[in-house]
């Protein structure tokens, strides 16, 4: 019979609840800004600025958090509060949809000009449905190119004007924005490109309450999710770091529960093309006070501090070694964010052209599940024994590889159901064992007293600056490329990556030794050329 670790027990529930409380939000955040109408290109800018936020965030709760150690789990506990606080606000972002829906962005119309259409009148600006029922439309008729609005049925009722422009069975109002000559006007149809006005998505209030619920709660998550991974480490201390994924594999379970659940109750919830956020966000709720009480059980143990934090993590970072590693935690960020941001953007394209948009959100809740139960908890659960079978610059390696596979496959799927066996089989040799790699090689390399510092800016460097240089790219892709030429570039980005790292990481051996400052590497990273007096263990 199994014993069970009463120790550890608290923060199995805490990894569990705080995960839980995240999985009906976290892989639904690119989704609701895609659904209050925000273009791919501008989430990418909105997602590229967050993560900046991370890295300059993470470092700096983590040395409060490191400094101020009777004061732990109380900024355990304000952080989750915030953060749920944060994410709620999405209860109160305005649900009406555009009288003309597009595509992601914009939408190409083939017209017929029912009349010769005119300058727009100055009461179009003024009325107060300007923004909900009317598009900018680039136009060419026989190579001449000239920009208009087009305005919905409703609002040329209540404007007082005459439909003249005909699509399909539906007709429009279209008017110039810029004077041009009537001798241009040679036939009566034309093309046009439709997308969204500029000012009415900077200048609404539902773009703001998103933008700063985004960055709130995102924020409030990461630096939470930062912080459990120190004190995990602390509470398993150097004999059983091993053993971490082991307690952050009921994180996973939680997650791709509450994931499945909330994707079955949205689904049931709202059978419009529209779904209503509001069972998500209460899953949410439940789970972080579940959490709370859990993070109030914790027994942090006391450690000794160190005299100058900074002083010692600066003079970890400045190794060679460890700037090699920074730069290939980044790379995994990379991957990672634009899988996160714009996997199921994409793939509710992909439903939009194959008919499948009345089952997206079980689709997605089962794709987060596969995710989770069946790809992220054994290799969570046995990634300490794979880390110290193959090391750590093997396990990158590998991870690389299986990512460019990943990306690969996802950007071919057929139909959505076929995301489902993907992430089933991917998600956790890549995610799930580049993680575990990360943090526990961030804790290896951690001089006493710096745990949660150390944690944070190598976090910083995964899921802040990574995340930010994936998001910007992902956006800009997307808007030009489409889904699937996007995650077929980054495909190659990633193999490209994996072979940069077989080509590097081990030369980071020879480079420079860390400095002897009381604290036991990675078994691993002894060198086999002539060491001091005492040896020092070298990280690569």
């Amino acid at each position: 019979m199994a014993l069970i670790n009463k120790r550890l027990l608290p923060i199995k529930a805490h990894f569990f609840f705080f995960m839980a409380a995240m999985g009906p939000i976290l892989p639904q955040l690119a989704v609701i800004g895609k659904q209050i109408g925000i273009p791919p290109d501008i989430m990418g800018y909105i997602t590229a600025v967050l993560p900046v936020m991370y890295v300059l965030a993470k470092p700096l709760v983590g040395f409060l958090a490191d400094y101020f150690m009777n004061l732990r789990k109380l900024i355990f506990m304000t952080l989750i509060v915030i953060m749920t606080l944060a994410y709620g606000g999405f209860y109160f972002l305005p649900s009406a949809p555009h009288a003309i829906e597009l595509g992601d962005s914009s939408e190409t119309w083939e017209i017929t000009f029912l009349e010769e259409p005119i300058h727009c009148p100055p009461e179009l600006y003024a009325s107060p449905d300007y923004c909900q029922a009317t598009h900018q439309a680039e136009c060419n008729q026989e190579n001449f190119i000239f920009k208009t609005l087009i305005l919905a049925p409703q609002m040329i009722a209540d404007l007082n004007l005459s439909p003249n422009l005909q699509r399909a069975n539906g007709s429009y109002y279209i008017c110039l924005t810029e004077l041009s000559s009537p001798s241009y006007w040679s036939n009566d149809s034309a093309t046009c490109q439709l997308q969204p006005i500029g000012s009415c998505i900077f200048g609404s209030a539902k773009f703001w309450i998103y933008v700063s619920m985004l960055f709130i709660g995102t924020i409030g998550f990461n630096v939470t999710n930062s912080i459990s991974d120190a004190c995990c480490f602390d509470m398993l201390g150097e004999a059983e770091q091993s053993k971490y994924g082991a307690q952050r594999v009921w994180g996973t379970i939680g997650f791709g529960v509450t994931a499945l659940l909330a994707g079955i109750v949205v689904n049931l919830w709202t059978t419009d093309t529209v779904k209503s956020f509001t069972p998500a966000l209460i899953i949410m709720g439940i789970f972080s006070v579940f959490d709370l009480f859990s993070v109030s059980k914790l027994k942090l143990p006391k450690l000794g501090g160190s005299e100058s934090i900074w002083t010692d993590v600066w003079q970890l970072v400045r190794q060679p070694p460890i700037v090699s590693f920074l730069l290939f935690a980044t790379m995994a960020g990379i991957f990672d964010s634009f899988i996160i941001y714009f996997m199921f953007w994409h793939v509710e394209q992909v439903a939009e052209e194959t008919g499948y948009m009345d089952q997206i959100k079980l689709i997605e809740g089962l794709v987060v599940a596969a995710e989770c139960l069946a790809g992220e908890v054994p290799f969570f659960f046995y990634s300490g024994k794979i880390i110290k079978k193959l090391g750590y610059v093997h396990c990158m390696t590998m991870c690389f590889f299986f990512y460019a596979v990943r990306l690969s496959l996802i950007s071919w799927i057929p139909n959505p159901w076929y995301l489902v066996g993907v992430e089933l089989f991917f998600q956790g040799i890549t995610y799930a064992l580049c993680y575990t790699c990360i943090v526990a090689y961030a804790s290896a390399v951690a001089p006493p007293g710096t745990s949660a510092t150390v944690q944070g800016l190598m976090a910083g460097m995964d899921d802040g600056l990574g995340f930010s240089i994936g998001s910007l790219i992902g956006g800009i892709m997307f808007k030009r490329l489409g889904g699937r030429e996007s995650f077929k570039y980054i495909a190659i980005a990633a193999m490209c990556t994996c072979v940069g790292h077989i080509v590097l990481r081990p030369l980071s051996r020879k480079q420079q030794y860390l400095p002897k400052s009381g604290y036991q590497a990675p078994k691993e990273q002894a060198h086999d050329e002539l060491m001091p007096v005492q040896e020092l263990p070298k990280v690569y």
